[in-house]
Parts: structure tokens; sequence; C-alpha cells
């Protein structure tokens, strides 16, 4: 761990036993930085405060919610919170889902959402300025692994949405429509997206409404 100890390298995988992983985020410096264990590697990323990153994780917790509502979908979704199967996994996804029959399977007050006892999510976002390659390359295998039925990547530079439903057998392929929210064209969120950068998300969200009333 003494490499580690020294200097805790950024945004990048680095080979690392979990122990190390564990001692890595729990340096007092580290306290607002997300943290990711996938195939014997961590990576450490540091909270984005770019407006235009948090203004579309906010419309995106908000489309959904709303979509969720509109239609009568049980729904409870997970703001920056830890996924962990000890010993082999971790992440801290932007935004996480548990819908339908999922909707109130993790109990008040849970800290760490601990995959050995819980489902995974049934809808995992992670918004990318930087980190768009690490988000559909490693971040993808990982979330196909943990078994979450559904993935989405906003690509806050271009204004799009990649969106992957993930099979059974733990691959995963593209999709245009959600497929854990029935009806919900991903081309709608994306419009939101743009919409965004001209409107207040007022009018952002009661075009929202709108369209999901339709």
């Amino acid at each position: 761990m003494s490499k580690l100890q020294t200097k805790i390298p950024i945004n990048t995988w680095v080979v690392a036993s979990w122990d190390e992983y564990i001692q890595a985020i729990e340096e007092p410096q580290l306290e607002k930085a997300k943290g990711y264990y996938y195939n014997g590697q961590l990576r450490i990323e540091m909270s984005p405060v770019g407006s235009d990153h948090a203004s579309d994780h906010a419309i995106m917790i908000f489309a959904v919610t709303l979509f969720a509502t509109i239609k009568g979908i049980p729904l409870n979704g997970q703001d920056n919170c830890t996924l962990r199967k000890t010993g082999v996994q971790e992440s801290q996804p932007d935004v996480s889902y548990y819908i339908g029959e999922n909707a109130d399977v993790i109990p008040s007050e849970t800290s760490i959402i601990n995959l050995d006892q819980c489902p995974p999510p049934d809808l995992v976002i992670e918004i990318a300025n930087t980190s768009l390659s690490d988000d559909i390359g490693q971040k993808r295998l990982l979330y196909e692994d943990l078994g979450v039925a559904e993935y989405w990547v906003v690509d806050v530079v271009n204004i799009r949405i990649i969106a992957f439903t993930i099979t059974s057998a733990g691959g995963s392929q593209r999709i245009t429509e959600s497929q854990v929210l029935p009806g919900l064209a991903i081309s709608v969120l994306v419009e939101a997206l743009e919409r965004s950068r001209q409107e207040n998300q007022s009018l952002v969200g009661a075009w929202l409404l709108s369209q999901f009333q339709q």
C-alpha cells in the first residue's frame, strides 16, 4: 500500500488489492471523491464542479422521477450511493434506481448497498464530462458484471445519452427506449438536455411534463 499512500492517482485505473482500495477511499482528502473497484483495480474520481455536468445530473434525476410518477411506476433513486460486493467490486454511480417490484428493497438508513445481500439497481446513470471513454468502457463492464438491468451514460460535452440494456448473460446492447421504464424514449431526455443549454430548468420541466402526459 506504500505507493498508494504516497500519492493516489486520480481518474485512472490502478492495480490494487481490495484492502488497498478500502484504505485509499478512507483517506481524509478523498472524502468527496468517488471510488470504483473492478477486476483487481481501483479508480478514484474527484467530484466534477462544472455547471453543465451538475445541470445534466439534476435534469436526469428530475426527468426519470417525473416520468415514473406520471406513469405510476414504483421507483426509488439513489444519488451517488455506494454499491458494494465485498472484496470483489464497488462503484459509486452518479444516479441509480430500484424500479417496480424492487422499488422498496433497500432499507432506509442504508449507508452502503451490500450487493451480497441486496439485488443490484435496475438502472444506473453516469454523467460523463471528462470520463466518457471509461464510462462506456471499463465501467460498462463493471455494471454488466454487477447485473444491473440498464445503464445510461450522459455525454455532457456532446449532449447525448448512450443507453444500454444488459442481458442475463452479462452482455449489453444499445437501446433507444428504456426497457425498465417502458415508453420512455431516450431521444426525449436528450432533447431536454439540449433545451437546458438555452432555457431554465422550470421551462425544461414544463416541456417534459407535456411530453410525458401524451
